[in-house]
């Protein structure tokens, strides 16, 4: 999907290393990071993009592939003349994020993967199920209403949805230990206590990945990143893990010590 134009936006301070932010499923940049953009904004430089189907993206003629997003990301950063970046990808952007830094390594100073799976069994009990059984109509209003807002076409999101469940479901499938070991950026990787992501998988990913740190912080699928239905306006759990992230983002790379 490299060839598919990806909607982005400049966020915050107009210098500075870029803080690049990949949205999780079924999301826009307003719904998932309308509370952690405002946070940042007079701090750091941020860019945020909509991937394949999402916000003011078409959805393209095929399916959607984490490597294909990647690509398609890199492509971007090729074309604005930027980086290496920091990044920061939440969900089914976290994956985006770890193949990012495994297929364009140069691309990726530092790298936060927050709520991300790199194996099935890495989700708790009842998700795949619910995820093949699930329509359309079991899309949140609020993540119809947020497309709505940005893409303009009801169709819109009916195509965000079917690309994201075709992803987990036929287009996901386990990644190799030593995939996930060629990570090289320093890289945090987070999840909740509640998450929809396993500990003991958050764990075991933060293991394979030489050097990365772990942090578990208590909350649920994106309420610590001010994800707008997990959050549900609850600007707490936000504000207790955003120091964490940027001084990790604010660590001296390891080469200039």
């Amino acid at each position: 999907m490299t060839d598919l134009p990806l909607y982005f936006a400049w966020h915050g301070k107009p210098d500075g290393i870029p803080l690049l932010l990949i949205h999780g499923g079924g999301s826009t940049i307003e719904s998932n990071w309308g509370r952690l953009i405002p946070a940042l904004e007079s701090s750091r430089r941020m860019l945020a993009v909509e991937l394949q189907g999402h916000g003011r993206t078409n959805g393209g003629d095929g399916p959607a592939s984490f490597e294909g997003s990647a690509d398609g990301v890199a492509a971007l950063l090729k074309d604005l003349a930027v980086g290496p970046v920091d990044v920061l990808g939440f969900s089914n952007g976290g994956q985006v994020g770890m193949q990012l830094a495994i297929r364009h390594p140069d691309t990726v100073r530092r790298l936060v993967v927050a709520s991300a799976p790199f194996r099935r069994d890495g989700m708790i009990d009842g998700f795949w199920d619910g995820l093949a059984a699930g329509t359309f109509a079991d899309l949140p209003q609020p993540y119809r209403d947020a497309d709505l807002a940005v893409s303009g076409d009801p169709a819109h999101a009916e195509r965000m949805f079917e690309l994201d469940r075709e992803l987990m479901l036929t287009g996901f499938t386990d990644w190799p230990d030593s995939l996930v070991a060629s990570i090289a950026a320093p890289t945090l990787v987070i999840a909740a206590d509640q998450d929809v992501i396993r500990v003991e998988h958050t764990v075991l990913l933060g293991s394979l990945i030489p050097g990365a740190r772990i942090l578990i912080v208590p909350g649920n699928h994106g309420d610590y990143l001010g994800e707008l239905l997990a959050a549900a306006g609850n600007p707490g759990p936000l504000a207790r893990t955003l120091p964490f992230i940027t001084d990790f983002l604010d660590q001296p790379d390891p080469a200039s010590i």
